[in-house]
């Protein structure tokens, strides 16, 4: 069992890193003394299947001594945004539902995730961002649509 996560969890990396990533900025909230300050991130992900789809996820970064070292697991608060950033048309293949990015979270084993999901009677695209661990997730979760020119 621990073994199938293991799989499903490099085929992700592979699979995600696809996705073009983009960090937009970040915004300090705590101050720390030693290492660096707790901060939101907000990156960007560009759908790697859906021309002119991009996603804007904003997160908690854990600072202090083991956020600077890559240590500290940041904790599952979360937001995303995906907007059509041009005429949205959805290829012939497109999956029903697909992992389209992810954001490490901590060192080993937890990501956040951003899911897309197909919606053919609305014509739109759902995306969902989820925190997830080798063994068990977070029922916290964020969820932004776009619509499509989907016939």
């Amino acid at each position: 069992m621990v073994r199938a996560h293991l799989a499903a969890a490099l085929l992700l990396a592979f699979t995600a890193a696809a996705s073009a990533q983009t960090r937009i900025g970040a915004i300090n909230t705590n101050f720390r003394w030693l290492g660096p300050d707790d901060k939101i991130v907000v990156e960007r992900y560009d759908d790697p299947r859906v021309q002119n789809v991009s996603c804007y996820l904003s997160r908690a970064e854990t600072g202090g001594i083991k956020g600077g070292i890559g240590l500290a697991e940041d904790p599952s608060r979360f937001s995303i945004a995906c907007r059509a950033v041009g005429p949205v048309t959805i290829p012939a293949n497109l999956p029903k539902e697909e992992v389209v990015g992810f954001a490490s979270a901590s060192l080993f084993f937890k990501t956040f995730q951003i899911h897309r999901m197909l919606d053919p009677e609305k014509r739109v695209l759902v995306y969902t961002v989820v925190s997830t661990r080798l063994i068990n997730g977070s029922p916290y979760n964020s969820v932004s649509a776009v619509p499509t020119d989907l016939r």
